[in-house]
């Protein structure tokens, strides 16, 4: 297996904890790093006699503060790795802090895949699912939707065994738990046989993937495409499943597109845009048009994923399918006439319904939109310009990218809202796991 070198965000000597974009601080009183599900049990059970708050963080891509804490921070690099592969169930089981990476890694080497994933493999597989982590799909969902059983450290420190079948409520609410039940310890995926997809990338005007966007969805498994402000230019990408031969990027040329450009050139665009704002249409237009059309046919995990070293801040709103389009032409009418500068693309993917109580996919089809802007760049007034325009549209926020919403508007948002919250009293009704970000979403 292939060595990566991955950069945590984890807490430093003086006790203080960043996340990856680094506009997330915490500073616990303590953190820890189990190695088991018996020794994360003992650590949660001696943090209640303290009277201690707990919350689990992964590799902190989450912009929201919804793993930060004032209490025991527990840290995941040991808790990780692959603990069955279960071929005839078409399963496997890993510990909660095995990055996705490794698992993509290890599901290849058995020949074996997840069926959909995100667009990054740096995350947990606990923090990627507990926030709601997606792709982009027609039939397949987000990585929490793949979920088929789950093991769970409530705050007494008992263990309990989730699955449809085993404390099916808690399973229900757990897939995507925001942290607010207890501390995941290893988590059953499904997976299926490695496939092969093929990826198209090309160029394409803006108002022809709006005009397209129905069409677009319906003729491809998965179809995604970028947006870059102050132009009509979008990049759009299909991946359709493949019977092969694979025929993936050269060496060098995939280098030149993922590092060079999408990565290496893009930053400095960003650090320019950044110190001279002015510079960012004249900017956005040549990014725009800087990469140019390809197609190639890899394995899933080389496909759906990509690269990112460029550092943002991020928000992200899930919309009904069929509002995407209104939603979309309001926000670039909006970029046009306020005077703000937006050095980066905005992303849209699908997913179809799911039945998880705090799925941005809950009961309805889904768009996601994600507005973004280069780390240290005010935001503020481009993502409230934003937010005005998903929360008109009945958006519900990713809950790990930041928005302003409180429990109050959530309830309406989320129709099984209410499901998730009684589980939560009826796990920790003392908030052992709690903390400022979730009393704001899910409320006391």
């Amino acid at each position: 297996m292939a060595v990566r070198t991955v950069r945590t965000m984890r807490a430093s000597r003086n006790g203080v904890w960043r996340n990856w974009a680094g506009n997330v601080i915490a500073r616990p009183a303590r953190s820890i790093a189990p190695s088991s599900t018996a020794e994360l049990a003992e650590v949660v059970r001696r943090a209640a006699e303290e009277g201690l708050r707990v919350k689990a963080v992964g590799t902190g891509h989450s912009f929201t503060a919804v793993a930060a804490t004032d209490g025991l921070l527990i840290r995941p690099e040991r808790l990780a790795g692959v603990r069955e592969i279960d071929r005839e169930a078409g399963t496997v089981t890993v510990a909660a802090g095995t990055p996705l990476w490794q698992l993509n890694q290890t599901l290849s080497a058995h020949g074996l895949s997840l069926t959909n994933m995100g667009d990054i493999m740096e995350q947990t597989v606990s923090g990627a699912t507990a926030t709601g982590t997606h792709g982009t799909g027609r039939s397949s969902a987000s990585i929490a939707a793949q979920i088929r059983g789950l093991e769970l450290v409530t705050a007494d420190g008992s263990v309990l065994r989730c699955s449809d079948r085993e404390n099916p409520e808690i399973f229900s609410a757990a897939r995507i738990g925001l942290g607010a039940l207890g501390v995941v310890s290893a988590i059953t995926f499904a997976v299926e046989p490695e496939f092969l997809l093929t990826a198209r990338e090309e160029p394409m005007p803006f108002d022809r993937v709006m005009a397209d966007f129905d069409q677009l969805v319906a003729e491809n498994e998965h179809f995604e495409f970028y947006w870059f402000p102050h132009t009509g230019n979008c990049n759009t990408k299909r991946n359709n499943r493949a019977d092969g031969p694979a025929a993936p990027l050269g060496r060098v040329s995939g280098w030149v597109d993922d590092e060079l450009l999408s990565n290496g050139i893009f930053q400095v665009a960003c650090s320019v845009g950044r110190a001279v704002p002015a510079t960012i249409p004249g900017i956005a237009k040549i990014s725009s048009r800087a990469l140019s059309a390809r197609t190639y046919t890899d394995i899933p995990y080389k496909v759906f994923t990509s690269p990112r070293r460029v550092r943002f801040v991020e928000m992200e709103y899930a919309v009904e399918r069929e509002a995407a389009v209104t939603a979309l032409r309001e926000l670039k009418a909006t970029v046009e006439r306020s005077g703000l500068r937006v050095g980066f693309p905005v992303e849209v993917r699908t997913a179809p319904a799911d039945d998880i109580p705090l799925s941005t996919a809950s009961g309805r089809e889904t768009a996601y939109i994600a507005v973004h802007l280069y780390r240290g760049t005010p935001h503020r007034e481009y993502f409230t310009a934003a937010e005005q325009i998903m929360t008109a549209h009945g958006g519900r926020p990713h809950w790990g990218k930041l928005h302003s919403r409180d429990a109050a508007y959530l309830a309406e948002a989320y129709p099984r809202f209410g499901e998730f919250t009684a589980v939560r009293d009826r796990l920790d009704p003392e908030r052992r796991f709690g903390n400022d970000y979730l009393r704001r979403v899910l409320g006391d």
